[in-house]
């Protein structure tokens, strides 16, 4: 079944990847449609009105797109593609709801090369095209993987050299390891963390400091935060 995405440059980034069966413009003057038109897909001109309808918002910026289904990848797909010799990191989301945390999630693992992300096939969010929209492109770039059961998901990965380090409350400090090993960073619901089943695997518990008022972050802002130290100590300046 296709579905809707909207925005101008996840439009463009899919119609370049050959996702979209149909392009829908608000103007016919959209840089766009030349594109459309060297990939021979079809155009339809639609007032902000309809299109606000069609894609049941109204950020699409002008710029709507149907496109096949995202790939979903199994888990195996993700690690037998990561580069020989590479340590590898996949990022596990334990019940992320807000499609706006997975697209923002989704960029930045594009930015810093992790090689996947898996989240569970129920009560968690998935691919759409909201999530499309946020990660600016990225849903094309990262693997995804969607299972049924976490705890046997990171058993797996454990078998093949993984180590998992799970963001808790209390836990080491986050700058306290050396990320020098494959590895799988979970990240919890925004609202209950990471599961007791899914903490129980866990080889590492590790937690942000905060010196503030606020006692959380956004699971996006901290996925961010974590993928960044990983990042500086595999590449130190």
């Amino acid at each position: 079944m296709a579905e809707w995405i909207y925005g101008k440059n996840v439009v463009k980034q899919s119609i370049e990847e050959g996702m979209v069966l149909k392009l829908i413009l608000q103007r016919k003057e959209d840089p766009l449609f030349v594109l459309a038109q060297e990939k021979q897909i079809p155009v339809e001109i639609l007032d902000r009105h309809k299109m606000t309808s069609l894609v049941k918002s109204d950020r699409h910026q002008g710029v709507a797109a149907q496109i096949r289904n995202y790939t979903i990848y199994s888990v195996e797909e993700i690690v037998t593609s990561i580069p020989k010799g590479k340590d590898g990191l996949i990022v596990m989301l334990d019940g992320i709801v807000d499609p706006h945390n997975l697209g923002a999630i989704l960029r930045t693992c594009d930015a810093v090369g992790a090689d996947g992300v898996i989240f569970k096939k129920d009560r968690s969010v998935g691919l759409n095209a909201t999530v499309a929209k946020v990660s600016v492109g990225a849903i094309q770039t990262v693997k995804c993987a969607s299972v049924t059961n976490l705890s046997q998901t990171i058993e797996w990965l454990k078998k093949r050299g993984y180590w998992v380090v799970g963001t808790a409350m209390e836990g080491k400090d986050y700058r306290s390891l050396k990320y020098d090993y494959p590895t799988v960073l979970v990240i919890g619901n925004e609202g209950k963390g990471i599961s007791s089943l899914v903490m129980k695997h866990c080889d590492y518990r590790v937690h942000l400091p905060m010196v503030g008022k606020i006692s959380s972050l956004n699971a996006s802002v901290s996925t961010g935060i974590l993928l960044y130290e990983i990042y500086n100590k595999r590449f130190p300046l």
